[in-house]
């Protein structure tokens, strides 16, 4: 049976991935060049949040956590601007590389996994005309709503009591909160949602 090349001593281990756009992202240095928003939905269309681990056809992608923390965003109290909004809709936008990790496991990685995550965050913000850093103030409000995300998701697709998701999570509270039911749908669908979503933000900066 032939063995898999082995790189001679020299020569550094791979740490860039090909994308579909053709794009070659290196992994440890990413240039905004390099992202394009179609690999970014066509990845996080293809992740599956929980570990797969919900109810339904379908698995309940990042990408349509997405769509679902930008709308969240625009239901809590103020107005969010289209800018806000975009940097909620692409704030897992990193798992179209890294996949999307639990949080107790993204804890025990460690803070070189977190400055991973950081540098191509900002170079995503960057490639969309996005400050590197988001304001304190938002990005504690896109938390807010990724919790309350979080929770109607645990409690609607993942098996969580809601005494269970409360106590991981808290208990949303913000108008409209009982009207959102979540439905896993479809890859193309998913992506196709999140694509649409981003397009009239960005016409709207």
């Amino acid at each position: 049976m032939p063995q898999p090349r082995r790189a001679p001593a020299s020569e550094p281990p791979r740490a860039w991935q090909r994308m579909l756009s053709g794009r070659r992202l290196d992994l440890l240095n990413p240039s905004p060049l390099d992202v394009e928003i179609e690999d970014i939905a066509h990845g996080i269309a293809r992740v599956a949040r929980w570990n797969g681990q919900t109810s339904g056809h379908h698995p309940f992608s990042v990408a349509q956590h997405s769509v679902l923390v930008e709308e969240i965003l625009g239901r809590l109290p103020g107005k969010p601007t289209a800018a806000d909004r975009l940097v909620a809709l692409i704030h897992d936008a990193p798992e179209y590389v890294i996949g999307d990790m639990i949080s107790p496991f993204k804890a025990a990685l460690g803070i070189d996994y977190r400055a991973f995550e950081d540098r191509l965050m900002a170079a995503i913000h960057i490639r969309f005309g996005l400050p590197p850093e988001p304001a304190e103030a938002l990005k504690k409000k896109i938390k807010r709503a990724d919790r309350a995300a979080a929770y109607f998701e645990a409690t609607q697709l993942a098996g969580f009591t809601a005494t269970e998701a409360t106590k991981f999570f808290g208990r949303p509270r913000f108008e409209g909160a009982a009207d959102l039911k979540l439905e896993p749908l479809p890859t193309e669908k998913a992506q196709a949602q999140f694509l649409k979503r981003f397009e009239a933000l960005l016409k709207r900066l």
